[in-house]
């Protein structure tokens, strides 16, 4: 195990900026957002998938409800969603995609990949959340802004930036595969 500290020197928004890490803490750091994040989308996609599939259940889980009666009053894009309410393509994209990028993450596999489609999702749950507009200041439940949706993209957007998958994850193997090797864009996908 190293205990080596290493140190990054970065130029961000037109200042330099150094600093040191450890590397043998920021793997662990990594490894658990990548697997908090990926616990969090796999437990929202399952409950609704569940749900959804339960042959008994009176009213199984559709996305209508919420899209045509639970957007905030004042939201700016309450056109778009509630022409959204109904859609069968919108349920499957919701269930599977949170299901999906949820197991993506949490093995490692096409993290670049599920990180994207995840932050775009949370960024739709964001803009359904909203209260107002921007002469409002995007007002949410819990404040102007930033609510859990915009924390969750974010840190979907660093594991990607990172390659989260190649720390204890499958993309670390998919990555030596000659398919892999041979081409760029199956490299920009994993990581």
């Amino acid at each position: 195990m190293s205990t080596d500290t290493r140190h990054i020197d970065v130029e961000l928004f037109g200042r330099k900026a150094d600093f040191a890490y450890s590397e043998h803490w920021i793997g662990y750091a990594i490894l658990s957002l990548r697997l908090t994040m990926g616990w969090v989308l796999l437990q929202g996609g399952l409950t609704k998938l569940v749900t959804y599939l339960d042959a008994t259940a009176e009213n199984n889980w559709t996305a209508a409800g919420y899209l045509a009666n639970a957007i905030p009053e004042g939201n700016p894009f309450t056109g778009m969603f509630a022409s959204m309410a109904g859609s069968p393509l919108v349920d499957m994209l919701v269930m599977w995609g949170l299901t999906l990028t949820g197991i993506g993450l949490i093995v490692g596999a096409f993290v670049r990949w599920n990180a994207f489609w995840a932050a775009v999702m949370m960024m739709m749950f964001w803009a359904a959340s909203l209260q107002g507009g921007l002469m409002a200041g995007l007002p949410l439940a819990h404040g102007w802004v930033i609510d859990d949706h915009v924390v969750y993209a974010a840190l979907l957007f660093g594991l990607g930036a990172i390659g989260a998958g190649r720390i204890l994850g499958l993309d670390a193997y998919l990555e030596q595969l000659e398919v892999v090797q041979n081409n760029a864009w199956l490299r920009a996908l994993l990581g």
